[in-house]
Parts: structure tokens; C-alpha cells; sequence
């Protein structure tokens, strides 16, 4: 969410795009220089806004676009792009982590089961390395629910590790997402994820960077 009074929209410092704020990131230097990804922008200091995608800061990274939008010696560390990955995946878990705590999350098989056909399930979840037997018969189910809809997110992003280590329990492999607070929360966070590794850069005319961008 922007800060009070932010502007609801800014200029990318790498294609000039004036976007809205919640498809960009913005950046910050920490006292020793480093450039620092803001995922919630709320960090303290001067900002970079970037377009939130992969493809757009490792474009940022390649091109030197901080120091000059900063007018600083700004140092990034190789792998920017995979560092804000790493940041938006543990932003999401973190949520989903929120959603069980609220009560707004099941797991297991059998609990999904019985939850599809009783409680209002806006979601599933499956671990990426979840058998696809298992799979194909929740998503059946979830779809019957939904016959003149688009229904809700059916989302594989996370494998049973990390799902262990958000929801503090063992060998979590489908999960229902209740409706909810803090459901839709995770939800947020998640289309943060996709959205960033998915999206791609619209360059200028020209091909040149931009200086702009700084808040």
C-alpha cells in the first residue's frame, strides 16, 4: 500500500513509464550504499522506483541505472532480481503463515476435502511436488463449486519445504484458503509474486535509461 500522502503513481528510472505504484518497487541506499529493495515501501530515505519485474531490474542491474537515478556511488550486489524473489516469496509465505494463524487456512487431504464441500474455500494450494493424482481430485472438486465462474486461484508456487517451514507443521502438501482478512492478504502478496515473475519492461523509443524516478 503506498505511505500516507504518496503519490499513487511514479516514473520508472529505467523506461521513463509513469506506472501506477503497485506495479513498480521501490528501492533505498542504506548508510554504507547498498541498494536496498522496499518491497512494502516504507524504508526511510530517498527512493528509486523500478517496474516490478525480473526482467526490468536485471535490465536496472546490467545498465548501472541506480548511481545515476540516485546521483551516488549506489553498489548493487549481482543478483539483484533473484534477491527480490527470494523477498516476495517470504513475503507471501509470511502471509500464509497470518491466514492459519487466523484460522482461515486448512491442511491435508482429507481436512481440503471435507472443507470443499462445506466451508467457503476461496483457494487451493498445492505444493509444487505434490503427486498429480491428488491434485486433479481437489481441483475437480474446487471447479465443481465454481461451474459459472472463474473460480479462485489454484496456486503450485511453493514446494512442501517451504510450506512446512511458513505453516510450523510436517509434510504439507494441498491446503484450502478460507475467505477472509487475512486470506485475502496472502492473496495480495501472491499476485506480487506472480506479477514480478512474469511481467516484462516496455522500453522507450529511444532505448536510453532513465534518471527519473526518485521520490
Amino acid at each position: 500500500m503506498p505511505r500516507k500522502n504518496e503519490p499513487l503513481e511514479r516514473q520508472c528510472a529505467l523506461t521513463r513509464e509513469v506506472r501506477p505504484v503497485s506495479e513498480l518497487m521501490r528501492f533505498v541506499m542504506d548508510p554504507d550504499g547498498n541498494v536496498v529493495p522496499d518491497i512494502r515501501r516504507n524504508l526511510p530515505g530517498r527512493g528509486v522506483w523500478i517496474t516490478a519485474s525480473k526482467e526490468a531490474l536485471d535490465l536496472a542491474e546490467k545498465r548501472r541505472v541506480f548511481p545515476k537515478a540516485f546521483k551516488a556511488e549506489a553498489k548493487v550486489e549481482p543478483g539483484l532480481s533473484a534477491r527480490v524473489d527470494d523477498l516476495l516469496v517470504r513475503s507471501a509465505l509470511s502471509a500464509l503463515s497470518f491466514a492459519r494463524k487466523a484460522g482461515e487456512l486448512v491442511t491435508g487431504f482429507a481436512k481440503v476435502d471435507a472443507a470443499l464441500k462445506r466451508d467457503p474455500v476461496i483457494g487451493l494450494i498445492h505444493a509444487s511436488d505434490a503427486s498429480e493424482d491428488g491434485v486433479r481430485k481437489l481441483a475437480g472438486l474446487f471447479a465443481s463449486r465454481f461451474e459459472d465462474t472463474n473460480g479462485g486461484p489454484v496456486v503450485r508456487l511453493f514446494d512442501s519445504t517451504q510450506l512446512d517451514l511458513a505453516l510450523g507443521r510436517t509434510n504439507v502438501i494441498h491446503a484450502a484458503l478460507l475467505a477472509g482478512r487475512a486470506s485475502g492478504g496472502f492473496l495480495a502478496r501472491l499476485r506480487d509474486l506472480e506479477a514480478f515473475r512474469a511481467g516484462s519492461v516496455a522500453k522507450d523509443s529511444d532505448g536510453a535509461n532513465s534518471v527519473a524516478g526518485q521520490d
